[in-house]
């Protein structure tokens, strides 16, 4: 950057909305994590120390695991679509079949839907919590992740988040305005003996969804649905750059946020205050993570690639700040906390420890990826950052904590449903 667009970069940055933007983008959560990354090996960290052998084992871990899951090392992008799969059943081909009369882009429509609601309402559902699938004679029981995911596709099939009895199989604004915290804990099959962390914290998501839906037709439609990204993006191309979903994405869902942080009027969603982050005007002492809408982003790949658009710029998206590849990096020593009592307490995603360690977790997801396609003996275009999340990082760290703490993840957080 030369100096005149770095002044012009200063420049924009004392505009709420131009700040705003510049922390919209995936470039701002690499370069500002990269930032506490280095900050953290230099020994100014007051949270966490870095212990770069540790990456070596953190890679063997994932490459074990990955290997088991995946032995033909044909592996997907990680989605929510394999959450879909829980239980080795083919999801997407019931839905396909009960909109077998659509065309190709309302079936786009319909699964870019589905996805938005379930990938939002995907936040930690505790320990304790189940949902029992009934299929004929047969019951299965999913918890966490997979659990939410095979209860929110049950409740889109049943018309749950759409206000036209006639078309059930939708997401409309309407219908998730209307959404209580009753039905949503029928949904959940929430109960006494079910409890569910963030029960209210989901519901109020959801509306705030509607109304961020309803307040953008030019890409949701009249009918404020999710599946408009598909009509605003890509239904007359045949190819779309995953930053652009993601920027669709920040620009018009950012109000749903429960978070407070704005600058201005602007809010700013999953983006946090830490003292030591740097950057140009408003931007300075915020460090942006966008763990859902990336996770959202990284979902809707799959509908928009099954409807026949190409997905580009896939790699410019980061790894997933969020407790399981974090708690990889806690377990296998890569980071430590400066004091053991730590992890005795219960901390907010709003506190600094727990926004530095979100920042550490994605810049030790750009070092770690290389060195788990190195030893699977794939290069990195063959075994991009995603894939190796799905491989991965991410069920490795569940594997750890089911071996460690019954599951647990290191650090105890109060989440709200939305981040964690």
């Amino acid at each position: 950057m030369n100096a005149r667009s770095g002044a012009s970069a200063d420049l924009r940055a004392t505009l709420p909305a131009d700040a705003a933007a510049i922390l919209r983008t995936t470039d701002a959560v690499r370069t500002r994590s990269v930032q506490l990354l280095d900050r953290a090996r230099a020994g100014d960290s007051r949270w966490f120390t870095v212990r770069d052998d540790a990456l070596h084992s953190a890679a063997d871990e994932v490459t074990s695991v990955t290997s088991a899951r995946y032995p033909d090392l044909v592996i997907p992008y990680h989605s929510r679509w394999r959450h879909f799969e829980a239980g080795g059943v083919d999801r997407r081909a019931e839905l396909d079949r009960l909109l077998d009369s659509s065309g190709r882009h309302e079936r786009a429509r319909a699964l870019i839907d589905v996805a938005v609601v379930s990938v939002l309402l995907d936040a930690g559902a505790g320990a304790d919590w189940s949902f029992a699938e009934h299929g004929g004679e047969t019951i299965r029981r999913f918890t966490r992740s997979e659990g939410l995911a095979v209860a929110s596709w049950h409740g889109f099939v049943a018309g749950m988040f759409s206000s036209d009895p006639a078309q059930p199989l939708r997401v409309d604004a309407a219908g998730l305005r209307a959404l209580t915290e009753d039905r949503l804990a029928r949904m959940l099959q929430v109960g006494p003996d079910n409890p569910l962390v963030g029960l209210s914290g989901r519901v109020q998501l959801m509306r705030r969804l509607g109304d961020a839906l309803a307040a953008h037709p030019d890409v949701f439609g009249t009918q404020g649905r999710p599946g408009g990204l598909f009509d605003a993006l890509a239904e007359d191309g045949d190819e779309v750059d995953a930053r652009d979903i993601l920027t669709h994405l920040l620009t018009s869902l950012s109000p749903i946020w429960l978070s407070d942080n704005t600058i201005g009027a602007e809010a700013l969603g999953d983006c946090w205050r830490h003292h030591a982050v740097t950057g140009p005007g408003l931007t300075a002492g915020w460090l942006p993570l966008h763990k859902l809408s990336q996770w959202l982003t990284y979902s809707l790949i799959e509908p928009f690639t099954w409807a026949g658009v190409t997905v580009t710029g896939v790699d410019a998206l980061t790894g997933l700040p969020e407790y399981r590849n974090g708690g990889l990096l806690l377990d296998t020593g890569v980071l430590r906390m400066r004091e053991h009592e730590y992890a005795t307490r219960t901390w907010t995603p709003a506190d600094e420890l727990v926004v530095e360690w979100r920042a550490l977790t994605v810049a030790l997801l750009d070092e770690l990826a290389p060195l788990v396609s190195s030893r699977l003996g794939m290069t990195a275009a063959q075994m991009p950052l995603a894939c190796v999340l799905e491989g991965g990082t991410w069920a490795a760290g569940r594997a750890m904590a089911q071996r460690l703490r019954d599951g647990l993840p290191p650090l105890v957080i109060a989440s709200d449903g939305t981040v964690f």
